[in-house]
């Protein structure tokens, strides 16, 4: 029989890892967002010195054609693809897309996880739009454009409105699986829209791949800062959420 004396000693003797605590999941979002914050302002840095130029030009190159650089390397079913590809981070597809699964957490009464994705997504794309007035870029004049633009260049819209919609829903949709390997497949696929898009900006020669990295960092910054907020601030809607 255990005495009162040995079951304190017990429990004093417990412990928890500290990747089981709250504030470590705090903790390791804010240093990959000052990660992300830190590699923006570096690249933007960079980019208003011209230091970039070289970098820039010499992937830009690599994507076409050495005799003919209104040509994109590879056959011709992957310029049209890549227009393709680069069509899931425009406006359209992914306000309708923020729209539709917003639309589908108010009727199903999940309000908090409604208004995260309402928050990150618009919030994104004013901070986008205050990025490039700010920086002014112009678009790559070395190459031709594939695709219409008619925006300035620096960040690029597509690669951060990809991170910020994508990521978010990504990691809204894995909390709601137990299991690892489907959380990590989720996400995975989550990133993996996110790069593919913003590669196909820089294969259709309408930016230059600092604007893709910035977009990357900034919107990936973004998106966590308003994760981290939301559960720092805001319940889940569902003790599902919480896994």
């Amino acid at each position: 029989m255990s005495s009162p004396f040995a079951g304190k000693l017990f429990s004093v003797a417990r412990w928890t890892p500290s990747w089981r605590l709250p504030e470590f999941g705090t903790l390791v979002a804010f240093l990959l967002f000052s990660g992300l914050a830190f590699g923006f302002i570096r690249i933007a840095s960079e980019m208003k010195e011209g230091e970039t130029r070289g970098f820039d030009e010499t992937i830009l190159l690599a994507f076409r054609d050495p005799a003919n650089r209104a040509s994109p390397l590879g056959p011709g079913w992957l310029e049209g693809s890549m227009i393709d590809v680069t069509s899931l981070g425009s406006v359209t597809v992914l306000t309708l897309i923020s729209s539709l699964v917003i639309t589908y957490l108010l009727v199903t009464a999940r309000f908090a996880n409604a208004a995260l994705v309402a928050a990150s997504v618009v919030g994104g794309a004013l901070l986008t739009r205050a990025m490039k007035f700010s920086f002014a870029r112009p678009r790559p004049d070395l190459v031709d454009h594939l695709v219409p633009v008619n925006s300035l260049s620096f960040p690029s819209g597509h690669a951060m409105a990809s991170a910020v919609t994508y990521l978010t829903l990504g990691v809204l949709l894995a909390r709601t699986e137990r299991r690892f390997r489907v959380r990590a497949f989720i996400f995975a696929v989550a990133v993996a829209l996110t790069l593919v898009i913003g590669i196909s900006r820089v294969y259709l020669g309408v930016h230059y791949p600092t604007d893709v990295l910035a977009g990357w960092s900034l919107g990936a910054a973004w998106a966590l800062l308003c994760w981290t907020a939301a559960r720092l601030f805001k319940p889940s809607d569902n003790a599902t959420d919480q896994n």
